[in-house]
């Protein structure tokens, strides 16, 4: 194996592109390739890179895959600079939690992002 990249399932990917770009991440591919009706992107920040599908692009495709907003799943995401990056969306995304030090190091919190997934924010601080 060499990476593991989500595809997350959404209903609004121009919002979602919105969303994620507020959090530092560009555009690296969408399908089309342009235009307003988007069915898919890929948004990548450093080596993190997230795909996005919109429900209706699925059809009846995979009936697994469960047609509402949010997953049963939590993506803990890892990064250099958490307080300055905190800072700079704190006031802009809804925080689930703030800024805390956990009992095995870390310094993380938590926010929804606009489909209702949850995002963790993640740093081994010294």
């Amino acid at each position: 194996m060499e990476s593991l990249s989500p595809n997350i399932f959404v209903t609004d990917i121009n919002k979602t592109i919105e969303f994620y770009t507020l959090l530092g991440f560009e555009l690296a591919m969408s399908v089309p390739e342009t235009g307003p009706d988007l069915v898919w992107a890929m948004m990548v920040k450093g080596s993190v890179t997230i795909m996005f599908q919109s429900m209706v692009s699925l059809g009846e495709e995979l009936p697994e895959i469960k047609r509402t907003d949010g997953g049963s799943l939590l993506f803990y995401i890892k990064l250099q600079g958490i307080r300055v990056f905190f800072e700079d969306i704190k006031d802009k995304v809804t925080v689930l939690k703030g800024l805390e030090k956990t009992f095995y190091g870390a310094t993380e919190f938590s926010i929804l992002d606009n489909n209702s997934y949850v995002l963790t924010f993640a740093e081994d601080e010294a």
